[in-house]
Formats: structure tokens, C-alpha cells, sequence
């Protein structure tokens, strides 16, 4: 069926659609109450099937280069909204705006049904009666917290109250004791009081660290007072400061986005009780002629996900949004009540949200100043690469004749490696093309939880980079994807630290950059700290599957009957699950009976 032929037959009701190029690579996924006239209204059938004239340079751009569509029929708008947003999540679209943060904020709770109550930490509503919440912190939540408990002498830890006997933190001063002692209700609440002054005013709970970081200093307990001042640092970046106070008990969560030519920002400011409790922002990649509107959109629907928040407060822009309703709607849903998003013209409103955008214009300036940034810009012009790669997923394998084969991935993102977002996989394939094509699948079937990069770097060459493209195309996602292999000298890998003058492999070109380009050495980086990982995790791999092997010989397995079951098992995992006539088959039953007996 044709492109036009598909349009013209488009029914009227909700839906998602999906457009592709003539290489069948995905373009665009958009959302519709009625597909029929949304998708039409990207078109002008006469006198041949084109972009509408009204179309904004970006949409046109993407309309003249679709070849065809796809659509899949919903019950209702809300419901194309939700797989809309999965959808792009997963697949990256090219003219699409994807935002990965999928972080929780913490809120600190309290339980006042207790009969000593203490403040903890969560990320989701405690079902129970009598909860209070402070929050949402976008960092700090737990440095203060820990600074609550060491000024307050509330009940320490969860588990104080059950032995019913005085503890440590009693002796330092820090508890009152109610697990033995006779404490009233009066003098603990003196102290909740207390706490929960500091948790509502910083300023009062950064004196009072101050204070203690200069006692420190004098006792020359240096160690402790960096500590404090590294902790005052944190709790002082969570917010932006601000003199607007309402006076009173208003709550606020206000959404703003600022933009250059190639970076927009999204600043999120969290009002509490009249006063400005915490802040955080991401920056973006955009293309020419954005749609803000997509990305107000998009940052309402990943804050506030699925899950309704501890405290639902009413939403401030900076500008009304398309489909502002059905995002009112749909926050309502989650909410479990009415939600508000609205423009404020004027007023103390009007000020929070002058004030976010002030913020927002800073952190452009700052990140135009970033060499990084200025790095991966070049980088995306020399491998003519379809975004500015900001966060970038980096894979290497290792493995020690067939033995311990693993896959590793690294991530990186504006300027620095994220540790807790690292991955490591045990693989069954033999040879590095087949490693590698089960490292690049595992993670592609993780990209519904986890959603794809801007861009791949693998350590391999042209083949790698040609099967990496294979399964993106098959799954239908939109990625970037180079290669770095190493310059070989005399037929060995040079890795001379600075030195080698390694190969950039992209879909088009092949590319030598001299040792000092800054380009290449970004890659490199990349590829070591890839590199790294796999063979740290190969390493403990190995010591395991040792470890393991000896105890098996012990037990009367020769070494050479261990790799005959590796070889037709793949991994003492897999040995681990297996039956006892599947491993009678491989070597006897009298050897299959003492492996069962060693893993039973």
C-alpha cells in the first residue's frame, strides 16, 4: 500500500503513527484523538502528495523525507498519549524529543502516629495514616536528614525502640533514650520540633552546620570539618536562592525551558510552604526549530511518570501548551484529583517563574562554555551523526580463550562517566562477533525500561559497526553508531597511552585523526573506560569459574571433563540447572551423580 493510499484510508478515531524514510528508518511518532485528520493535516494532496505550506521548517523537513507509515488504533487519547510516549521512549525517533530522566525525587517523611516518630527517606506515598512529608529534593535529601540526626536526639534507627536497651547514641548525646528511658511526650516533641524547623528552613540548618565545621577546624579535626563543608555545599546547591516568599502555606511546581541554537535546558522549581525548597534542570540536544511544546509536554509526563507524587501541588509554565488539557487530564488520572497547570501573567507567580528563567538562561551560558560540549559538537559534524551526542552508551567484550566471556557497557553523559548507570552481562558466544551481537540485543530489549543513547561507540571496527546498524534497523530504533578499533603496528594493537593513532569507523567514512585531535582522544577515553570494565568484570568472572573448577576437582572432575561440560553447557550457571541424564549424556552417570550431589 502506498503512502498516500494509507492516508486516505486512516479511520477517525485515537491512535499512534509512526512515519519512516525510504531506508525504513523511523522518523516520527505523534499521537492523535482522530488519526484521520492529524495525519491530514500534514498534507497537501494536490497536485501531488507533499508537506503543507503551514508546516514549520522541522516538520516539513521530516514530511518531504517520509516514504511511509504505520498506525496502531487506541480506545482513547489518553491512551495514545501513554504508548506515544513508550514508543519513544524505546524506538528514539529522529524528530521526536527524548528526555532520560528517569530519576525519583526523594521526599523525608515522618509517621506521627508513632509513639516516638523519625524522619526517613522515600521516593513514593507511604500507605498509612498520619504520614507528613517535606520534599521533593532534587540533591541532599540525605545530608539532611544525617544532619537532623546529629543535632536532633531523636530516635536514631528504625530498630532503637526494639531492644529496649540504652545504646551508643544515647551515650554521644544524640538520642534522649526512650527505649529505656522514661522520656515524655513533651520533651520529645521539643526536639521533632526542632528537626523539623531545620528541614523547613536551610538557612537555619547550614548555621547550624557552619557552626560545627568551624568547632572542628579549631579542635584541628580536619578530616570531619571538610566533611561538613563538603555536606553544606550539596544542601546549599539543591535550591535556587530566591527573597520571593509568599507568606504563607502555597505550594508550587513550576516548569520552565530556556534554549539556544543547539542546547535547550528544563528547570524544574519546587515551592513548599510559601518558600523555594529545592530546584534541579537537564540540559537537551535540539535540532533546528524545536518544538517547545514537545518538550514542556515531555517533562511534565517524565516528572511525574505514573506515579502519584507524596505532594501534589498545582503546576506553573512559562507559556501555554498544545494539548494542555489532555495533559490536565492525565496528571488527574495519577493524581487521583484534579490537577492545575497554569500561565501566570502576573504577581508573586509571574516572579517564580521570571526567576526559573533567569536560572535557565545562566546554566546556557555556562554550558556554552563547556569544552565538552564543544568537543561532541565537533565530533557530531565529523561523523556527520544525526544528534550532538550527550549521552553516549560505550561496549567491549573480554573474555580468556572462550573461558569467562563477558560484555560490558559504559555510560557517559555531559562530561562524565555515570557510574550506577554501568552494565555487565555473562555471555554464551564464542567469537567477538557473536559476543558482541548478544551484548548490542540484551540491551536493545532493555530499551523500554531504559531508553536508548544519542549514540553507540564500539570497540571493533567496520563489521561490529555493520551489525550493530543491522539490529538497530530490525528492532526499528533511530541510533547513532561509530567504531574505534586500534591502530596495529606489525600486525599487534598499539596502545601506547597518547600515542595511537586509532581508527574512527561511522556508516559513511573511515577516519584517521592525528593522536593530538581532541576528537579522537574523547572517543579513546570512552573506549578505555569500556575496555576497563570488561576486563574487571572478566576478571572476577574468572576467579569465580576457578574457584568453582577446583571445588569440582576435588570432588573427583578432571580439568579436561570440566571444559568438555563448558564446552556444551557454556557456563557452570548453566551446569547448575541442568538434569542429571543431560549431563550423564556429556560425560557418565557416575560423574553426573557427584556434579548433582556438589550443586544440591
Amino acid at each position: 500500500m502506498t503512502l498516500l493510499e494509507t492516508i486516505k484510508q486512516l479511520p477517525n478515531s485515537p491512535g499512534v503513527y509512526q512515519y519512516f524514510n525510504k531506508e525504513e528508518e523511523l522518523l516520527y511518532i505523534g499521537k492523535a484523538k482522530n488519526l484521520s485528520n492529524r495525519v491530514k493535516s500534514y498534507w497537501q494532496f494536490t497536485p501531488d502528495l507533499r508537506a503543507n505550506n503551514n508546516l514549520s521548517i522541522r516538520i516539513t523537513k521530516m514530511i518531504d523525507q517520509t516514504a511511509s507509515m504505520n498506525y496502531i488504533l487506541v480506545k482513547s487519547e489518553h491512551d495514545a498519549l501513554i504508548l506515544e510516549n513508550s514508543l519513544i521512549k524505546q524506538l528514539n525517533p529522529k524528530y521526536n524529543i527524548l528526555l532520560r530522566d528517569d530519576k525519583t525525587y526523594p521526599y523525608i517523611y515522618i509517621d506521627t502516629t508513632e509513639k516516638y516518630p523519625r524522619f526517613d527517606i522515600t521516593r513514593k506515598i507511604i500507605k498509612a495514616e498520619g504520614i507528613e512529608y517535606y520534599g521533593p529534593y532534587s540533591i541532599a535529601a540525605r545530608d539532611i536528614l544525617n544532619s537532623i540526626y546529629e543535632t536532633c536526639k531523636l530516635v536514631q534507627k528504625k530498630s532503637c525502640l526494639k531492644s529496649k536497651k540504652l545504646c551508643l547514641y544515647h551515650q554521644i548525646d544524640k538520642c534522649l533514650g526512650p527505649c529505656e528511658l522514661p522520656i515524655s511526650k513533651e520533651r520529645y516533641q521539643k526536639e521533632l520540633d526542632l528537626a523539623t524547623s531545620l528541614i523547613k528552613n536551610k538557612k537555619l540548618l547550614i548555621k547550624e552546620l557552619v557552626k560545627k565545621m568551624e568547632f572542628y577546624a579549631e579542635e584541628m579535626r580536619f578530616e570531619e570539618a571538610a566533611q561538613l563543608r563538603d555536606r553544606v555545599e550539596r544542601i546549599s546547591r539543591s535550591e535556587i536562592k530566591s527573597e520571593i516568599d509568599f507568606a504563607s502555606d502555597e505550594n508550587y511546581d513550576i516548569f520552565v525551558v530556556g534554549n539556544s541554537l543547539k542546547r535547550a535546558v528544563i528547570v524544574r522549581v519546587f515551592m513548599r510552604n510559601g518558600k523555594i525548597i529545592s530546584s534541579s534542570h537537564d540540559y537537551i540536544n535540539i535540532n533546528e526549530d524545536f518544538f517547545e511544546d514537545e518538550l514542556y509536554f515531555r517533562a511534565l509526563l517524565d516528572y511525574y511518570k505514573e506515579q502519584k507524587p507524596p505532594i501534589v501541588a498545582p503546576i506553573l509554565l512559562s507559556k501555554e501548551i498544545e494539548s494542555q488539557k489532555l495533559m490536565e487530564e492525565h496528571l488527574s488520572n495519577v493524581f487521583e484529583r484534579k490537577a492545575t497547570i497554569s500561565v501566570p501573567k502576573r504577581g508573586k507567580k509571574r516572579d517564580l517563574i521570571d526567576l526559573a528563567l533567569l536560572n535557565a538562561t545562566e546554566l546556557l551560558k555556562k554550558d556554552k562554555k563547556n569544552d565538552v560540549h564543544k568537543i561532541t559538537l565537533e565530533l557530531q559534524e565529523l561523523c556527520n551523526l544525526e544528534k550532538i551526542p550527550s549521552r553516549v552508551e560505550v561496549f567491549d567484550n573480554s573474555h580468556m580463550s572462550g573461558v569467562a566471556t563477558v560484555g560490558a557497557m559504559v555510560v557517559y553523559e555531559d562530561g562524565k562517566f555515570i557510574k550506577n548507570s554501568y552494565r555487565t552481562y555473562h555471555l554464551e558466544a564464542k567469537d567477538e562477533y557473536g559476543q558482541m551481537r548478544e551484548t548490542l540485543t540484551r540491551r536493545v530489549n532493555s530499551f523500554e525500561k531504559s531508553p536508548p543513547p544519542d549514540l553507540w561507540v564500539l570497540d571493533g571496527g567496520a563489521t561490529l559497526l555493520k551489525l550493530a546498524k543491522e539490529i538497530l534497523t530490525s528492532n526499528a530504533v533511530n541510533l547513532d553508531v561509530i567504531a574505534i578499533s586500534k591502530e596495529k603496528i606489525d600486525a599487534k594493537a598499539h596502545r601506547a597511552k597518547g600515542k595511537a593513532n586509532d581508527i574512527i569507523y561511522t556508516k559513511d567514512t573511515i577516519f584517521r585523526l592525528k593522536n593530538s585531535d581532541k576528537r579522537l582522544q574523547w572517543v579513546q577515553n570512552l573506549r578505555d573506560e569500556a575496555h576497563k570494565s570488561a576486563i574487571t568484570f572478566h576478571k572476577k568472572t574468572k576467579l569465580r569459574l576457578d574457584q568453582e573448577s577446583d571445588l569440582l576437582t576435588l570432588n573427583g572432575i578432571s580439568t579436561a571433563k570440566i571444559k568438555k561440560l563448558l564446552a556444551h553447557f557454556g557456563t557452570f550457571e548453566e551446569v547448575k540447572k541442568v538434569t542429571f541424564e543431560e549431563i550423564s549424556i556429556v560425560l557418565n552417570k557416575k560423574d553426573a551423580k557427584t556434579i548433582k550431589k556438589f550443586y544440591n
